[in-house]
């Protein structure tokens, strides 16, 4: 069963800023509940083929898991895949302008469990979901908090 997750926000920064710093893996524990730690395996800075690895914890286990940059348009659209472990993820960052200065951002994850994994797909789903938008309210109030240096 393949698990497709796609949740979204505005949040009231510049585009550039927001997806400056939401694309830039060393700023993911701050935003990101579940990220624990983030390890280049590549040279930065971020661009196609780099990869991240990153260290969560999800439903009570400890994931370690490694993404390659498989697209990256600044300021527009990062995409990154994982293989190796029992649930293979795809995720996609896209950020828009909107009329007003801020900024529209989906957040989606996409992949197919294998194992036992598959048969906690319909649960895991609504994980993600609780999870990424959980994520990406904290984003928002790191982004417009008053002062804030973040991005």
């Amino acid at each position: 069963m393949r698990v497709d997750v796609c949740t979204e926000i505005f949040i009231a920064r510049a585009r550039d800023e927001v997806s400056a710093y939401a694309a830039n893996p060393d700023n993911a524990p701050s935003w990101y509940v579940n990220i624990k730690a983030v390890e280049w395996q590549s040279a930065p800075p971020l661009n196609v083929g780099a990869r991240i690895a990153f260290v969560a914890r999800f439903l009570g286990r400890r994931l370690r898991y490694t993404y390659e940059i498989i697209e990256f348009v600044a300021g527009e659209r990062l995409v990154m895949r994982t293989a190796q472990g029992p649930f293979p993820m795809e995720t996609t960052y896209i950020w828009a302008s909107t009329l007003f200065g801020g900024t529209h951002m989906t957040l989606r994850n996409r992949g197919e469990p294998t194992g036992f994994s598959a048969l906690m797909a319909p649960f895991m789903a609504k994980a993600m979901r609780r999870a990424n938008l959980a994520d990406l309210a904290r984003l928002k109030i790191l982004l417009e908090e008053p002062g804030s240096e973040s991005a």
